[in-house]
């Protein structure tokens, strides 16, 4: 990072509560940023072609994390002047940095699926009261 006599230079430490870096890994650690990255890692996809991809994201949602994205500069929005209006969304230079470790995670959660699903059974199933603790006491 180049800067000029004067002007603050930027250090992260995530682990202090007042880093800027805690924004950015609440930004690319959200499920619905790396679902929307994953889906536009072939290219520009339209808003509807985007709801579609991602299957369980509402409207809504799309909507405030593709404005997120946009603003943190990982997504680019084109707005193309037809009738009706096409909005296309690309990512930046910045946002394919991030394509391999959000990969990197998808292919972990489906290579790491079968062992959490097995601990969290075994963990409820330690965790279950008992049949009869719920009308203990009555």
């Amino acid at each position: 990072m180049v800067t000029t006599p004067g002007e603050p230079v930027l250090r992260g430490s995530p682990y202090r509560a007042d880093c800027p870096t805690r924004r950015i890994l609440d930004r690319i650690g959200d499920r619905w940023t790396v679902l929307i990255v994953g889906a536009l890692w072939d290219g520009t996809a339209r808003f509807s072609e985007l709801l579609r991809r991602v299957e369980g994201i509402s409207q809504k949602m799309l909507t405030q994390t593709l404005r997120g994205l946009e603003r943190d500069g990982l997504v680019r929005r084109t707005v193309h002047p037809e009738v009706p209006v096409r909005v296309e969304y690309t990512l930046t230079e910045a946002g394919r940095t991030l394509r391999e470790p959000l990969r990197a995670l998808e292919e972990w959660a489906i290579a790491y699926l079968h062992d959490v699903s097995a601990s969290q059974e075994a963990y409820d199933r330690a965790n279950r009261p008992a049949p009869d603790s719920a009308n203990r006491g009555r």
